[in-house]
């Protein structure tokens, strides 16, 4: 299922002022939660990560 496109523009928004994964709101991503991370990685929010 993909990211409504709104949601997928806000969470690049957010993502690109961290240096670690976030989830759409801006809070840390848990290492243990496998799905969210699994769609941030798939729909490819990881390359716009704050290096």
């Amino acid at each position: 299922m993909a990211l409504d496109p709104a949601v997928k523009k806000n969470w690049i928004e957010v993502q690109k002022k961290h240096d670690y994964p976030v989830n759409a709101i801006g809070v840390k991503i848990d290492a243990k939660d496998a799905k969210t991370l699994k769609i941030w990685k798939d729909e490819g929010i990881d390359q716009f990560m704050k290096k």
